[in-house]
């Protein structure tokens, strides 16, 4: 997929597993924040790969890369584009963090909450 294409040729796929999350680490949150460290290393990964290639696919034509990127002044339809990759990789980066809020929410019921206000009440 071109890294450039809109959002709307990539459809928004719901992929929550599931069932009970296997657990790694006794440390509460420390499996979010290495799947987050995770997400991070894989983009960085891409990253790093795209850009060697881009820098020597220039190089092959004579073009300082380097410099033409700092000369670069983006239009409107160039930021957003950016900034909706970057809620995409926000969305990926704190799915556990969202998908554990998620499940939280559902299982906290009326019932429950005006019995913890009860408790409260009655201390």
């Amino acid at each position: 997929m071109n890294a450039h294409a809109p959002q709307a040729e990539r459809p928004h796929v719901i992929r929550d597993a599931k069932g009970k999350r296997p657990q790694f680490y006794e440390a509460p949150g420390l499996d979010q924040a290495m799947s987050m460290i995770m997400v991070l290393a894989n983009e960085l990964a891409v990253l790093h790969d795209r850009l060697d290639s881009a820098e020597r696919v220039h190089a092959a034509k004579g073009l300082d890369l380097a410099a033409e990127i700092e000369a670069l002044q983006l239009d409107q339809p160039a930021l957003e584009a950016r900034e909706a990759w970057r809620q995409d990789f926000l969305g990926r980066l704190f799915y556990l963090a969202r998908k554990d809020a998620s499940e939280a929410a559902a299982a906290d019921t009326a019932e429950r909450f005006r019995a913890t206000i009860e408790d409260i009440a009655q201390t």
